[in-house]
């Protein structure tokens, strides 16, 4: 301690904390000073932690009292970002921009650029199971599915999911976004969302109204050329159903294929379009991988630092700006429980002191609840595992390298639709995503032979569910409980879709090539299309509103995103969407971090 002893006077020493309980003339609050090694004897501001028993006196005098430990500080920044997935690399990208501003990006996970990520089949090694890239999280059992245990698949590293999930560029429906803004939330109608949308999209075909040209993110037509996806369109045409080139322009319903964040027949992730570029290029911006934020260190109900292990060491960071929690849709409302912020009753029973009451902490899981029909079909378009299957697929290995093109360019799920299930309703209330492979159980049951898949999802569930604490320990992976099929009408709108996409499966398109179904096509009885939901259904990865935007009881961010009854402190990625758009809900995020770059700096 450098001469200083307990709670006596002395010089200060690195590792010393010291508070000053009433505010210097040239600071706006309470501040606490940290020191470091590397740090002058008069210290810098780098962290507030008001729980580590330090004594304290007021100014001018300074009194030194020792930690429970001797935290590893970093000094202090204006923005600190916890979570490098597709919100919080946007928001490292836009904030650091100002060579003024320091800002740390802290992310659980390492790097994402590994062939399995460039290539963009990569996917289906990367989904599945639990690796370094993939938090491959359970939920708990599921009474709607007959007690199954659900499988909920995150990207872990730099571009989290954009790093994982299938690129398709898909916005939702412009009512979702009309109705947040009629929930209360102002500035987030679709006329007022469509600027970020744009202003983050590079897309190689298609420019005004809807779309962006000189964007970060591109947003390419597909480079595989297979010719499999046009049957299923043409199936589609033959349904009855009308096709659709851009389900982002001024209508969505319909069918067609799906434009991709793709560049030169490579994945390219949110983290690649916008952080990559700049990582070791901008002095102001520092990237912290293999870092896991355990706590938001708060001072009188201001976010003041973080807490985080890294190389199994806690370490603090302090911020003399914002704390921005962009750790996705399960881990944004853990760490915010983690730090007081949450359900008081909750928090005290896992031995968390209460920083403030929010109830709504968690709560308002949302997702869609998705049916997948299989076919086996000896069509070597399609993927699969054959003798012939394995010589074509190096062939398309061996194209890939040179060309960036044919079946290794492929997301698989290269078509898909939006339909209504009842010809009142003002918006599509299912979608479709049609795979050229047997996907079964989220890839982890494996068939010989080939085939192809066909998703209906649930677009706009009622249904609600939580996510919750296993316990205190930051490490530990949190409680999931989507609820799914809790409410009868998702059940009731899966029943329609699924007879809606077994029409389409039957037309000549598509049975031309001999497809053989394996699961519950010849269902015609209701009771037994549900039992078949019920016993098949799962998610198809599109969780969000666990940290919803809203005025009302449970609602745990205001319109700037500003978490309610906090200074200093935000959410921004999928947890603040009060309601599940109609599609795919990437693009979104990376819309909403856009628009968060802009409240932040005090632009919009």
């Amino acid at each position: 301690m450098g001469g200083v002893a307990g709670s006596g006077w002395g010089r200060p020493a690195a590792g010393d904390l010291i508070v000053i309980t009433s505010s210097p003339p040239d600071t706006a609050r309470p501040v606490l000073f940290v020191l470091s090694d590397t740090i002058a004897p008069h210290g810098i501001l780098t962290a507030c932690e008001p729980h580590l028993g330090v004594v304290s006196i007021s100014p001018p005098a300074f009194k030194v009292g020792k930690t429970t430990r001797r935290p590893n500080v970093i000094n202090e920044v204006d923005y600190i970002i916890i979570g490098a997935g597709s919100a919080g690399a946007v928001l490292a990208a836009r904030l650091s921009e100002n060579p003024a501003a320091r800002v740390v990006l802290l992310e659980a996970g390492g790097t994402s650029d590994t062939l399995l990520h460039r290539a963009p089949i990569g996917a289906a090694a990367l989904m599945p199971r639990r690796n370094a890239h993939n938090w491959a999280f359970d939920t708990v059992a599921q009474p709607g599915l007959g007690g199954r245990r659900g499988y909920q698949p995150r990207g872990r590293g730099l571009g989290g999911s954009s790093s994982i999930n299938a690129m398709a560029y898909v916005r939702g429906h412009r009512s979702d976004y009309d109705h947040w803004a009629a929930l209360g939330n102002p500035g987030w109608s679709y006329a007022e969302v469509l600027p970020y949308f744009k202003r983050a999209e590079s897309n190689e075909r298609m420019g005004e109204p809807f779309h962006g040209r000189s964007g970060p993110y591109p947003v390419m037509d597909q480079r595989s050329g297979n010719g499999f996806t046009q049957s299923f369109l043409d199936a589609a045409v033959q349904a009855g159903y009308r096709l659709n080139a851009d389900f982002n322009g001024a209508e969505q319903e319909g069918f067609g294929r799906f434009q991709l964040n793709q560049v030169n027949g490579e994945r390219c992730s949110v983290s690649r379009a916008y952080l990559e570029p700049y990582i070791g290029r901008r002095a102001n911006l520092q990237v912290l991988t293999h870092a896991h934020a355990c706590r938001i260190l708060t001072l009188d109900g201001r976010a003041c630092g973080v807490e985080f292990l890294r190389d199994g060491v806690r370490q603090s960071i302090g911020a003399r700006g914002e704390v921005i929690v962009s750790a996705g849709v399960f881990q944004s409302p853990q760490l915010l429980m983690l730090s007081g912020i949450g359900e008081p009753t909750a928090l005290q029973a896992a031995g968390i002191p209460v920083v403030q009451a929010l109830p709504g902490v968690g709560r308002n899981l949302q997702d869609h609840i998705d049916f997948t029909f299989v076919s086996r079909c000896d069509h070597l378009d399609l993927a699969g595992f054959s003798l012939a299957g394995g010589a074509r697929m190096l062939g398309q290995m061996l194209r890939w390298r040179r060309e960036r093109r044919g079946f290794v360019a492929s997301n698989f799920a290269e078509a898909g639709g939006f339909l209504k299930t009842r010809p009142d309703l003002s918006a599509p209330d299912v979608q479709l995503h049609f795979l050229l492979a047997m996907v079964e159980n989220h890839g982890r049951s494996v068939r010989w032979g080939h085939g192809y898949s066909t998703h209906v999802c649930c677009l706009r569930p009622r249904s609600r569910g939580s996510v919750t604490l296993a316990s205190a320990d930051p490490l530990a992976a949190p409680v999931i409980d989507p609820r799914f099929l809790d409410h009868p009408a998702d059940l009731d709108t899966l029943v329609a879709g699924f007879k809606l996409t077994r029409h389409l499966l039957g037309q000549p398109a598509l049975m031309r090539h001999g497809p053989r179904g394996l699961n519950a096509q010849n269902l015609d009885d209701d009771d037994a299309i549900r039992a078949a939901i019920r016993a098949g259904a799962d998610t198809v990865y599109h969780p969000v509103g666990t940290c919803a935007m809203g005025t009302h009881g449970e609602a745990v961010v205001d319109a700037h995103l500003r978490v309610h009854g906090m200074r200093g402190l935000r959410v921004v990625d999928a947890s603040v969407m009060p309601t599940l758009i109609g599609g795919n809900t990437n693009a979104a995020t990376v819309m909403i971090a856009e628009k968060a770059a802009d409240l932040i700096l005090g632009a919009g």
